[in-house]
């Protein structure tokens, strides 16, 4: 008899014992005897494979052809990237290493040898980003008349205005901080830049503090005569995008006036530092002190700024006693030390993307509207309408961000917030924004004759206190309110509609791989399904059942949902695809995500690669299987795309024999989505809509030769050069002309 394994089914959530968490029992198991044991030599380590990842961010910062501003948008992407996994990933790592925990990983590589190869890989790609950065932008942009220069190099007249500007508007936020015997070393705040400042004593060196302001702006503009400010303070945000065209350092303008400082005292230097804390901090949701989410994450919250270090950059003017002492101070050890040549905390390089140089800056990108919302109407109150309700009537809509306008999703939510005949109105919100347009349709929505429930997941890492604040204010005008699911992240994105109708009530729903972020929208790749399917209606009204109520929903007609069934169900469509194959031949899987970590999954598609089923990923960022393996991954081929968009759509696409079938939704082939999160996968069912992803999106990805690297056995990832079968593509730019240079209703409808 074949052996079948359970699927984890994830932790308490809605107050139910763990095992109560619904699944069904028959889409809950899967053939485990039927999937190859996973050997450590074909698992890539996963906090390596996305430093590689991140590499591959940086490699956008070298692209020569891309403009000036956009390649230092890239490093500066590099820098927060890196800085959230050190406070997420590797503080777990490390944890590990802290507690003793010396069991090995899927790869092989007990915790302490991972942290040794992060610090290795992080090294080198941090003498990478400094050298690019000193060597090849600060060079560039001085061509193109904006420069970086550091306050040493500005001419007397210039260091004498900034003086000006130190004493105005710098020092009154300054606050000094010294350590002695009476004064203990302060706390330093995570992701906070400093100065280490070395006074002169007859006793000895002193030491002091001066954090560096987050609230002012890094890149500081240099004073001139040309009249580019707008108001009166040299440092408004408004006047660093107004035209300046020469900046220094912030923290060199006070390390040049520390004097002001610590008047009557000698300054012998002073060095900058870098801290990163462990940020990965978990509610405890069997507090018994606490039975409100909210005051949990309160709570949780407010542990945030004390973790452990997990990082300290310094720079190559450091002395080495000044540095052991540093050390001390906080608390870290040599595996947690980063030396930099050159200038820290590259993240604030966003800077220089509010400066007003279009030349320097991809062209303007007007994302398309959306094709069946053409025919409109105006109101009698010059309002332009459209009637989206009768257009879902008839069929189907795939909406796709940043292509098309993320307004479609707006104006669908405002036309359901002023229908008199919607009577509810329910959706789940993971990362909004700060100035949601979705907001506002929430609350004009909410009267006596339409409820409006809304679930907003207050655990979404570092947007937590924005979620809160939105939870609040929806509160506040009467729109009912859940906080997620104790031991779960609500992550699936789901919008339903109930309206009544003259042959009664009808639901509409929006399903989408994406948050309700119109921000992100405008730069993150997503697809979303708009449908009045009733199946699929039925099966979201039920699954908000459980996410608000006690229901305990345990199948489901047309969804794939986790925790308890998503990874079973898409491994039993894999073992599908191998017995169609073997039937028929032409076996073939496409699948597009973010991540592929789960060691069933990778399992499962290194048994399809063994039976001869062609493997296509599409995986933008970790991907620990190895392709080209052989007897393990000959026929699978891993691709990567990163570009002006951040590629962030997931597409499941089964072959079937012919038959085929293709899911679209929240989920990455993680542990995280299949376990300890509520996701949703929707089928596409509409033939037209299935036939543009997989003739039309899925290939192009497949073509592309200027954004896209492939994944080596060895974990490193190559690019892909166009030649005379391949010639140069680019999917990106493909897309924005697919949708905008379209038929007359675009190429779905």
């Amino acid at each position: 008899m074949a052996d079948t394994l359970p699927v984890t089914r994830g932790v308490t959530a809605n107050g139910l014992d763990e095992d109560e968490w619904p699944a069904s029992a028959a889409a809950a198991t899967y053939d485990a005897a039927a999937l190859p044991l996973l050997e450590p030599k074909v698992y890539i380590n996963r906090e390596l494979s996305w430093l590689e990842f991140n590499r591959r961010v940086l490699d956008e910062a070298a692209e020569k052809p891309t403009p000036l501003l956009e390649r230092v948008k890239f490093s500066a992407i590099f820098s927060s990237n890196l800085d959230e996994f050190f406070m997420i990933r590797v503080a777990g790592v490390k944890r590990k290493v802290v507690t003793g925990i010396g069991d090995p990983g899927a790869d092989g590589r007990t915790p302490t040898e991972q942290l040794r190869a992060i610090q290795r890989l992080t090294q080198e790609l941090l003498d990478q980003q400094a050298a690019l950065f000193a060597d090849e932008l600060v060079p560039a942009l001085a061509k193109k008349n904006l420069s970086v220069v550091p306050f040493a190099q500005l001419t007397s007249s210039e260091q004498r205005a900034l003086g000006a500007v130190f004493e105005r508007e710098i020092f009154p936020v300054l606050t000094p901080q010294a350590v002695d015997r009476g004064r203990r070393f302060p706390h330093i705040s995570n992701d906070s830049l400093n100065l280490c400042v070395v006074l002169k004593s007859k006793s000895g060196p002193l030491f002091a503090r001066v954090k560096v302001p987050a609230l002012l702006p890094r890149l500081v503009p240099v004073p001139s005569s040309k009249p580019h400010a707008k108001s009166g303070t040299v440092l408004a945000q408004e006047n660093v995008a107004a035209g300046a065209d020469r900046f220094t350092w912030l923290e060199e303008i006070i390390a040049a006036h520390l004097d002001r400082l610590f008047p009557g005292s000698e300054v012998v230097a002073s060095y900058p530092f870098h801290l990163l804390r462990d940020s990965d901090v978990e509610p405890d949701e069997d507090d018994g002190d606490h039975d409100d989410l909210m005051e949990i994450m309160r709570e949780t919250l407010a542990h945030r700024p004390f973790g452990m270090v997990v990082r300290l950059d310094i720079d190559q003017t450091m002395p080495e006693e000044v540095c052991q002492w540093l050390l001390e101070q906080v608390h870290g050890s040599r595996s947690d030390l980063y030396v930099v040549d050159g200038h820290l905390h590259l993240k604030d390089l966003h800077e220089l993307s509010k400066v007003d140089r279009p030349d320097l800056k991809d062209p303007v990108f007007i994302p398309a509207p959306l094709g069946p919302w053409a025919k409109e109407t105006v109101n009698e109150d010059g309002e332009v309408e459209s009637d989206i309700f009768a257009i879902l009537r008839r069929r189907d809509v795939l909406v796709h961000h940043p292509y098309q306008s993320f307004n479609a999703i707006v104006e669908f939510l405002r036309a359901a917030s002023r229908d008199a005949d919607v009577v509810a109105i329910k959706q789940t919100l993971y990362r909004i924004g700060k100035d949601s347009p979705l907001i506002p349709a929430l609350i004009d929505a909410r009267d006596d004759d339409t409820q409006v429930a809304v679930l907003v997941e207050l655990k979404a890492r570092f947007d937590e206190e924005n979620n809160i604040s939105w939870a609040q204010t929806l509160e506040k005008h009467g729109v009912h309110v859940a906080y997620g699911l104790m031991g779960l992240k609500t992550h699936c994105k789901l919008t339903l509609v109930v309206r009544r109708e003259p042959d009664g009530l009808r639901r509409y729903v929006h399903i989408s791989t994406g948050n309700y972020n119109a921000i992100t929208a405008r730069i993150y790749e997503d697809i979303g399904l708009l449908t009045s399917r009733e199946d699929i209606a039925s099966d979201v009204t039920e699954l908000f059942n459980v996410l608000t109520g006690y229901a305990r929903q345990g199948q489901y007609r047309e969804l794939i949902v986790a925790p308890g069934e998503m990874r079973a169900r898409l491994i039993n469509l894999i073992l599908r695809e191998i017995e169609a194959h073997r039937k028929h031949g032409k076996g073939h899987l496409i699948f597009k995500m973010n991540s592929l970590v789960d060691k069933e999954m990778i399992r499962a598609l290194y048994a399809a690669s063994r039976a001869g089923v062609k493997v296509d990923l599409i995986v933008r960022g970790i991907c620990c299987l190895r392709p080209g393996l052989e007897g393990w991954s000959e026929r699978i081929r891993v691709i990567s795309i990163v570009g002006r968009f951040l590629e962030h759509s997931r597409i499941y696409w089964f072959h079937n024999g012919g038959e085929s079938e293709v899911y679209i939704g929240s989920a990455d082939a993680m542990e995280r989505n299949f376990d300890r999160r509520v996701e949703v996968l929707v089928p596409v069912e509409d033939e037209r809509l299935r036939a543009h992803l997989r003739e039309v999106i899925l290939p192009a990805y497949l073509r592309d030769t200027v954004n896209a690297r492939h994944l080596l056995p060895d974990g490193t990832w190559e690019p892909i050069k166009p030649d005379k079968n391949h010639p140069r593509f680019d999917v990106q730019t493909w897309l924005m002309q697919l949708y905008r240079n379209g038929p007359a209703g675009g190429p779905l409808w």
